[in-house]
């Protein structure tokens, strides 16, 4: 698969201060150079933050390697995976990179690109940088980034797998939540609308989907009482279902509450159009808020 091209404005600056745009990733290790990237002053990886995921919005992360502070106006990367180029568009003056220091740029997916099955990408995307130095004229420099985690391939197979799903029908979570007399237990609602035609949303879809199981989340697991229904079929033109989903806490440590990004993300493995994976149904802010009352007080009683 061909490699991604990114291309970055950066300018080096003997005198900047930090800049208050961007996000610090102190505490991650920098992105590992290829031989490629050992000559320039910065080094490049892909990543994606947890509370990113819902949102198919990646993390260019720039470190560093020179001695002084270097300023980044703009980012952007072109991939055969995505209809358009993914840029973290920029702030008037830019942000500083510190020597040795890495920084993440936030950077929203285009629409994919689905006409082809993808697999992890052999390589990391190149990036192409053009730099100033001091007084002088920009000068052009290509390095590797690094996609440690897959992220480019993970979010396409994502995006195409909802949009062959989005053809046949609708899937939502109702925003209700049913806690059980004792708090220990509660029930979500799944509702699925199959399209009137698959062709409305996606002319090459075969207009029928399976939700093959669902799974556990880092918040919530199946209540053995009311088990999760399997082998879900839907076809577009069919018959409107809702799937009442038993549910008690996976977790009751107090960190779990605290730190979850992504423990309301209801994940269906799903076959559709050719494809199979996992579609992540988001709570929505009003179920969310529930789910979390519901947690606190079923674990308070425990």
């Amino acid at each position: 698969m061909a490699a991604a091209v990114a291309a970055l404005a950066l300018t080096a600056s003997c005198g900047a201060g930090m800049s208050e745009t961007g996000t610090s990733a102190a505490g991650s290790p920098p992105a590992t150079p290829t031989a490629e990237a050992s000559a320039g002053p910065v080094t490049a990886e892909i990543n994606q933050l947890r509370d990113h995921y819902s949102q198919q919005i990646i993390a260019i992360q720039l470190t560093n390697t020179t001695s002084g502070p270097v300023t980044v106006h703009g980012a952007s990367v072109a991939s055969p995976l995505f209809a358009g180029t993914i840029e973290w568009p920029g702030t008037p003056g830019g942000i500083v990179l510190p020597p040795g220091l890495t920084k993440i740029l936030p950077a929203q997916l285009p629409a994919a690109e689905c006409g082809l099955q993808t697999g992890p990408v052999a390589e990391g995307p190149a990036l192409a940088l053009r730099l100033a130095v001091g007084p002088g004229p920009e000068s052009a420099a290509t390095l590797r980034a690094t996609d440690p985690y897959g992220v480019l391939s993970r979010n396409n197979a994502e995006m195409c797998l909802a949009q062959a799903a989005a053809a046949v029908a609708g899937i939502r979570l109702e925003p209700e939540l049913e806690v059980s007399a004792d708090g220990q237990s509660a029930v979500m609602r799944l509702t699925i609308v199959p399209r009137s035609t698959p062709g409305a949303v996606n002319p090459g879809s075969t207009g029928s989907l399976t939700i093959n199981r669902i799974d556990r989340t880092i918040l919530l697991e199946e209540d053995p009482s009311a088990p999760w229904p399997r082998s879900v079929s839907v076809n577009a033109g069919g018959a409107s279902q809702q799937l009442r989903l038993g549910i008690r806490p996976a977790r009751c440590d107090p960190h779990a509450l605290a730190d979850d990004k992504v423990g309301t993300l209801l994940p269906l493995r799903v076959s559709a159009g050719g494809r199979e994976g996992i579609l992540k149904v988001d709570a929505g802010a009003p179920l969310r808020g529930r789910i979390h009352e519901f947690i606190t007080a079923a674990c308070g009683r425990q």
